[in-house]
């Protein structure tokens, strides 16, 4: 029949009528710009909050020394469910969802307001128990905002545009994370981390404006035809996911890849005090010199890392990604000194930069555009499971090798794991199938 669906490709990349929903007409250089910047504000509280906890664990006698890998643990797996129950089903249900803001804005603007509350409580806490609560309702209130707006940026930006616009959210991450790293790695000089936290609540809001007031609304929202609210939740779980393969393929090989930056981001402090013998003033200066090299070749190397993706492909540029991630953090792990670390820093870097460039617009290149906020949200869940998976793992695996081979080889034993880690995530892409550049039709893959 003429009227007919097409089947889903054998790759799985999107079914042929989603061409309808792909957005055509080139956004103004300043929009994608607008919409980049909340990427640097939610960036930044993932930075902030993390280093603060590792800090006040590991300096303000919170927990019993030799417990504070479990302690992280802990307080990452209560995050954890809401990370991947609450993203991709608030994303989903904001594909549908109607409103004179459009379908994404009402959900960014709730999430956003409650960040800013709960950060604060977090600032003011003064025990594990307090801490751990205000971090698992961030978890709650953040997932909410970035599910939708995961799903925003696909709904405004043509293909022609995608690896311009990734280039800017990865630049805005980058950025997101300077800025949150840094204002953890100076309040912990100072001794006060709460101001940290406080400062990136404001800086939050303010991105969070920067999309809400200045950017188009995206385009209509799907018809719901009388279905229920949980009934479209459910179907964020649905089982027709399975059928996109390379969207499945690239969820894992993100994990890993992810994963290996966890095991850096997220126990650097412990690495710096027990495999450098630093003090927490010393370990903030310490720091703070690591992720201004990171920085530095980060940024450089986003814009080039997103040309070339436009023109030999996304999968070859990824794939160099995972083997400068694993070659930064090897050299962190087996570092004698801090300046050998930063070194590798250096190297770690220019893998992130290059990473956050890229998937985001393989990604994007993949997953069905009408419905973006559930494929987003989905792959928001992989972001924050990494997190997650390496701090379970990582954290008690770091406690139990200080307690048998020496205080500082717990550290350096849980950075190699994040080597192999990058491995991993390059093994996983390799049955992805790409698309062609620059809005060359998409046809079905071989089977």
């Amino acid at each position: 029949m003429d009227d007919a669906k097409p089947a889903p490709s054998p790759a799985g990349e999107r079914v042929a009528d989603d061409d309808v929903h792909r957005p055509a007409i080139d956004l103004p250089k300043s929009a994608l710009v607008r919409i980049s910047l909340f990427w640097l504000g939610l960036t930044s509280i993932d930075a902030v909050v993390g280093a603060a906890i590792q800090s006040r664990i590991k300096f303000d006698n919170l927990v019993t020394a030799g417990t504070e890998g479990t302690s992280l643990a802990l307080v990452g797996f209560l995050q954890f469910f809401f990370s991947v129950a609450v993203q991709p089903t608030v994303g989903s249900i904001s594909d549908y969802a109607t409103t004179r803001w459009g379908r994404r804005k009402p959900f960014i603007v709730f999430g956003a307001l409650f960040d800013a509350l709960f950060l604060v409580g977090i600032a003011s806490a003064n025990s594990l128990l307090a801490i751990a609560a205000f971090a698992t309702l961030l978890a709650l209130s953040t997932n909410v905002a970035r599910g939708p707006f995961q799903g925003y940026v696909p709904d405004l930006v043509p293909d022609r545009q995608v690896g311009l616009a990734s280039a800017m959210v990865g630049l805005m991450q980058v950025l997101g994370n300077v800025v949150g790293f840094a204002l953890a790695a100076i309040a912990n000089s100072e001794g006060n981390v709460g101001l940290a936290i406080l400062a990136i609540a404001a800086i939050e809001l303010v991105t969070m404006l920067s999309v809400v007031l200045r950017v188009p609304n995206g385009p209509p929202a799907k018809p719901r035809n009388g279905r229920s609210w949980m009934s479209i939740a459910a179907e964020t779980w649905g089982t027709d996911i399975l059928r996109e393969k390379s969207y499945l393929w690239l969820l894992a090989s993100r994990l890993f890849i992810l994963m290996g930056g966890a095991a850096v981001l997220n126990f650097v402090f412990l690495y710096l005090a027990d495999a450098h013998g630093l003090s927490q003033e010393q370990a903030g200066g310490a720091f703070l010199t690591m992720l201004l090299a990171a920085t530095a070749v980060s940024l450089l190397a986003i814009v080039p890392a997103s040309r070339l993706s436009d023109r030999y492909g996304r999968k070859p540029v990824i794939y160099v990604c995972t083997a400068l991630g694993a070659l930064g953090v090897g050299l962190i792990a087996v570092a004698p000194t801090v300046a050998i670390a930063t070194v590798g820093a250096a190297i770690f870097g220019a893998s992130q930069g290059t990473f956050l460039a890229v998937d985001w617009a393989l990604m994007t290149d993949i997953i069905p555009k009408a419905a973006s906020g559930r494929y987003m949200g989905l792959s928001n869940v992989v972001t924050a499971s990494s997190t997650t998976i390496a701090v379970i793992i990582g954290g008690p695996l770091i406690d139990v090798v200080n307690r048998s081979a020496g205080i500082g080889a717990g550290p350096r034993l849980e950075l190699m794991f994040g080597v192999a880690y990058f491995a991993f995530g390059a093994v996983m892409l390799r049955p992805v199938q790409e698309p062609k550049r620059r809005g060359a039709p998409l046809v079905p893959a071989p089977a």
